[in-house]
This record gives C-alpha cells, structure tokens and sequence, in this order.
C-alpha cells in the first residue's frame, strides 16, 4: 500500500489487535517569538494591559477588523485582535495575530457559503470537502450546507494531502501512533490509503502539516463522525500553504 502515514495499533477489545496504517499529525516547533507568547484563556479580553508584539499577520488582521493597516502593532490593534479571538473563542486570546486568528477571519468570511465559488461539486450528493488551499473542511448534500466550515491542517511538502474524489472505507474510534510516541488519533476515518480525516489533542496551527491526514480539532471531529460513515464521499482539491 503506497502512503505517506505512520503506522498505528488499533485494539479490539480482548480478540487482539489490528495493524494499521494511519496519519500522524506533524509536531513542529513553534517560531522563538511565538513560543515566548503565552496562551492565555478568555480572562485576557478584560481590561488587563494588552502586550502582544508584532504578528506574522498583522497586516491581514488589521484589514479584517478596519484598522489602520501599516503592519507593526499598535495598543489599539492588540486590543481589537484580543477583543476578536475572545468573541470567537480561540485557543489563543492574547491580541497576537497568529495563524489561528488569521485562519478565523477566513471562516468568518466564509459564512455559511464555504463554496461560493464551486469549487466542491454539488452533483454528487452528499460530500465531506476539504479546501486544502484555505484549510476548510465542511459536510454538504448538494447545495446545503450541514456542517461547518471548520479550520482543518493537511499534509506538509513532500506528504501531501492527496487530491480527488475518494470515499470512506473504515473508521477507527480510537488508535495510537507509533512513530510519534503512541499519540492518540481519535475518530480516524480512512479515505485513500492511510489517509484519514481524525482529531488532533495538539495545537492545530502549530505552524506544519500532518503526514498526510486531515487533521481537526476533536471536537470537530466526533460532529463529523458522528454524520458520516463507511462509504461518504470525501472531496479533496487546492494546494496546503507552503507545499
């Protein structure tokens, strides 16, 4: 079988064990001035001093929220990007225009109408579609939308994502890599190969790409597991950024 994933150990109950292949998300390090930020939770939108320094997407950020767009940060642009990640209840709330800020701009654009533009084939049925190129995953039946969009992380250079029309043909509850540490990769559905859409615990915008898989935070993907199954239709097409 050709693929780009690790392999995984999935236990049946007491009847043994099934190997199998499976996508491990990338663990990449965070940039020196990233990691230096802390993460904070909702209390950081109060009234306490906003310290955030210059993001990677000031400019996008600024744009978004009609701020004066000049790309360094101002007291005013933390607070506004700090005010927005409390709104939309990110991971990080601390005004730092990040990769998970940006990706949210984009989601908020996207609205309930994630394909606009078509790109997902709405002459198929019912279709799990992930937009490599904005990092979008969505559940749509024809010209309905019945799930997301939501932000998802695809394969890194050289374990990409692989593109095209495929369909669902197993699905693991829970498995275990064992190139990265025995790390949980909880709803694991298999689509081509050893790629599968699965859940993440880790930070989904740690800055790389999975192995191959279409990662999700958790909570997204058990609603997706829990509305699709064994044949579903999964739609992939567009280019990850930076491969």
């Amino acid at each position: 079988m050709n693929t780009t994933c690790d392999r995984r150990i999935s236990r049946r109950g007491s009847s043994g064990i099934l190997v199998a292949l499976v996508c491990a998300g990338a663990l990449s390090a965070l940039t020196p001035q990233a990691a230096a930020i802390p993460r904070t939770g909702a209390a950081s939108s109060g009234n306490a001093e906003c310290t955030a320094p210059t993001g990677p997407y000031q400019r996008q950020l600024e744009e978004f929220l009609e701020l004066p767009v000049d790309g360094r940060q101002s007291a005013q642009d933390c607070s506004a990007i700090r005010e927005f990640q409390h709104r939309q209840k990110l991971s990080r709330q601390d005004g730092y225009a990040g990769l998970e800020a940006y990706r949210q701009t984009q989601l908020v654009r996207a609205g309930k109408n994630p394909n606009a533009d078509g790109s997902c084939p709405v002459d198929i049925g019912r279709v799990v579609c992930v937009d490599m190129t904005r990092q979008f995953l969505w559940l749509q039946n024809g010209k309905k939308l019945e799930f997301g969009p939501v932000a998802t992380r695809t394969g890194r250079w050289g374990e990409e994502t692989r593109p095209g029309l495929h369909k669902i043909f197993r699905r693991v509850r829970d498995d275990y890599s064992q190139l990265y540490d025995n790390a949980p990769m909880p709803y694991a559905q298999y689509f081509d190969g050893g790629q599968a859409i699965h859940g993440r615990y880790d930070d989904l915008f740690d800055g790389g790409g999975s192995a191959g898989c279409v990662n999700l935070r958790l909570e997204h993907a058990k609603t997706l597991w829990d509305r699709v199954g064994v044949g579903s239709q999964v739609y992939v097409w567009g280019t990850k950024p930076g491969t």
